[in-house]
């Protein structure tokens, strides 16, 4: 057979490239196509025949299923009817980019995805139990998978036992006449294979080294929250403290040991500076509740503090819309600390003002954590 060569470029080829590919996927054929990471070969996992080719070509067992390729992070729920609480903290942060999850799922047949399985066709994207799943940062990957409409299991298009290939002329160097479609977006950007991780409902473990470091995994797999008030002196830093208190007694650890329990409190203000301490009648205020903020450093809210963050909460409404003007993405993690209303700045007010204050953040975050996965 010969294999179509097309490139993607900006504009109506790129939109008619991917049509066409997308169409060929969804028929059965086996395309090859750029990640972030290094080209890949796809086919759709509800044709059998499709599946079994890629398995030829890549000399894979019939036990060893292929990695589904999702368009969207959302797309994760067919796949997965009950995702645990670090599946989904990574999914949100990690997602798109060089990640692949390997996921529990009890019962295959209870998926979403599953009606689009021929009958008896389950093992071809689950095995033990698991499911291999990524969502690449790549335009037009996702929008690829993404329009197919089909589940879509891939993996690196070369021959097994080769090298990845970083550009098309590479895939084309193992694959030319063994696959229906080349798609020529140029080199990739990492040219390097993604990080596999297994997650269960305990934890994760990092199966195959990748893009992302154990840093980087063990940042995404955090429970991370973020206050935000202005001058990050007084109600955020209360909050922080208080909210550390709080998670340490449900997990049976100090405050300092959170890290170690993959959890990490954090506070910034949308008008601080870097480096200064809390006030003193804050720092009073939550020794009275036998909680030390007197070590806090401030600093300003930026875009990376909120990108890590899976809930940010926020004194007044002004500070929520002050985190949605640096990141409009962020609307679905950020809410106002006390629903009840703004939580006052007690600046220049005397200790019973602080006390008060400290009073409220803390019966705030008693209703707040009652819904907070750990």
């Amino acid at each position: 057979m010969e294999t179509q060569v097309i490139k993607a470029q900006a504009g109506e080829s790129y939109r008619d490239a991917v049509a066409q590919a997308a169409r060929l996927l969804a028929e059965g054929a086996l395309v090859a196509f750029p990640t972030e990471t290094v080209y890949g070969v796809g086919a759709s996992a509800a044709r059998p025949d499709a599946v079994e080719r890629l398995r030829q070509i890549k000399q894979r067992p019939p036990d060893k299923p292929f990695t589904v390729h999702i368009g969207q992070p959302q797309h994760a729920d067919a796949f997965v009817p009950e995702l645990s609480p670090v599946a989904r903290r990574m999914i949100s942060k990690g997602w798109p980019g060089p990640l692949t999850l390997i996921l529990s799922v009890s019962d295959p047949a209870t998926a979403e995805v599953a009606g689009q399985l021929p009958a008896g066709q389950h093992h071809t994207i689950y095995h033990e139990g698991t499911i291999g799943l990524r969502c690449p940062d790549d335009l037009l990957a996702r929008d690829l998978l993404t329009r197919a409409g089909v589940p879509v299991v891939a993996a690196s298009a070369n021959l097994a036992g080769q090298p990845p290939p970083r550009d098309a002329s590479e895939a084309l160097e193992d694959l030319a006449g063994k696959v229906d479609l080349v798609i020529d977006a140029g080199m990739t950007r990492y040219a390097r294979a993604s990080t596999i991780v297994r997650v269960n409902q305990k934890g994760y473990q990092i199966l195959r080294p990748g893009v992302y470091d154990e840093r980087t995994i063990r940042r995404l797999a955090a429970l991370a929250v973020l206050f935000v008030c202005t001058g990050n002196s007084c109600r955020s830093p209360m909050a922080e403290g208080l909210c550390r208190r709080m998670l340490a007694e449900r997990l049976g650890c100090r405050p300092g040991e959170l890290a170690e329990h993959g959890v990490e409190v954090l506070s910034a203000g949308s008008m601080a500076p870097a480096g200064g301490p809390a006030s003193h009648n804050a720092v009073q205020a939550c020794r009275g509740r036998g909680v030390d903020i007197s070590h806090h450093s401030s600093q300003p809210l930026t875009a990376e503090l909120i990108s890590q963050a899976d809930h940010i909460f926020t004194m007044c409404d002004h500070h929520s819309e002050t985190v949605l003007a640096i990141q409009p993405g962020a609307s679905f993690k950020t809410d106002r600390l006390d629903p009840g209303g703004d939580i006052a700045d007690p600046i220049g007010g005397d200790e019973d003002a602080y006390d008060s204050c400290a009073a409220r953040i803390a019966d705030a975050l008693q209703e707040r954590l009652k819904d907070l996965s750990v």
